[in-house]
């Protein structure tokens, strides 16, 4: 997937009319059609409904529109970024990240690195809590944090700034031969009597909460189970062994597998994410935020 692809998609996409977008692109019907056809094709599914009269957006369309706007807006930024952070002196940018955030910061970083060759990203893995302090400490420049501590995502903590940037839905798994593995997605009360392998609190405790207060909203107490692992681990425990459930990220969810179906929750349970920086200028600060958001 490129960012023309992207671009092209959105243009299309506003003026629901591929002449029209040709002519706010400057460039030739047929490359704009190209373009859009090959991003479907890469997608595999269709985002646009072609009729000789008219040009609608699909239901997928429809989704993709909102993120590829967000991947532009970002792509659109990089350049101020990099000029921020080239008059504040730096040639390192430290980001404190963790797996499954890759997604996130992939197309800023691509951008960044076109923009300013001799910027150097370090990406820092370590629990969220120790990014908290690493930022505040001016050891990470900025941060990437889910599901931020109550302390952290309510009043600002002391030297921090915190912004949230999005939210991501939690998704089921569970055994392939469970009887709601079929199910367009799982209601919490669905899931009463299922042994829970949710995170311990010491390890995600807003997680572990949001979960165990979804069931009990819904008059249901979860049956926790031994707390989960690896992401990994935990699906291959759960596809060969006793019946019971877990939770994932979206960026966590395997590809297909005979042992295990992933489904969504009905009604949805998101967890939000924040960007966490610190000793900034305004200005410097504010372009990361746009780059990154």
């Amino acid at each position: 997937m490129e960012l023309r692809q992207l671009r092209y998609f959105v243009t299309v996409a506003e003026e629901l009319h591929f002449g029209r977008a040709a002519e706010r692109l400057h460039i030739v019907q047929p490359a704009v059609s190209q373009q859009v056809r090959r991003l479907e094709r890469e997608l595999g599914v269709p985002l646009l409904d072609r009729s000789p009269r008219r040009v609608r957006l699909t239901s997928a369309g429809e989704r993709l529109l909102p993120e590829a706007r967000a991947v532009l807006a970002a792509a659109d930024r990089t350049a101020s970024v990099a000029a921020e952070l080239a008059r504040a002196g730096a040639v390192r940018l430290r980001i404190g990240t963790a797996p499954g955030l890759g997604p996130r910061l992939e197309p800023a970083l691509a951008e960044l690195r076109r923009a300013a060759p001799g910027l150097e990203v370090e990406l820092d893995y370590r629990p969220p809590h120790e990014r908290l302090t690493a930022v505040r400490d001016g050891d990470l420049d900025l941060a990437l944090v889910r599901a931020l501590p109550a302390s952290a995502a309510g009043p600002r903590p002391p030297g921090l700034q915190v912004t949230e940037l999005w939210r991501e839905p939690l998704m089921v798994a569970l055994p392939a031969a469970h009887p709601l593995a079929g199910a367009a997605a799982v209601r919490p009360a669905d899931l009463a009597g299922l042994p829970a392998r949710l995170p311990g609190r010491d390890c995600d405790r807003f997680v572990h909460d949001l979960i165990v207060r979804a069931c009990r909203e819904a008059g249901v107490e979860p049956l926790l189970g031994r707390p989960a692992g690896a992401p990994h681990e935990t699906l291959l425990e759960i596809g060969g062994g006793p019946p019971a459930w877990t939770v994932l990220y979206p960026a966590d969810v395997p590809p297909a597998t005979r042992t295990v179906s992933v489904l969504p929750f009905d009604p949805e349970v998101l967890v939000p994410g924040f960007l966490v920086t610190s000793g900034m200028s305004a200005s410097c600060a504010g372009t990361l935020l746009a780059a990154f958001g």
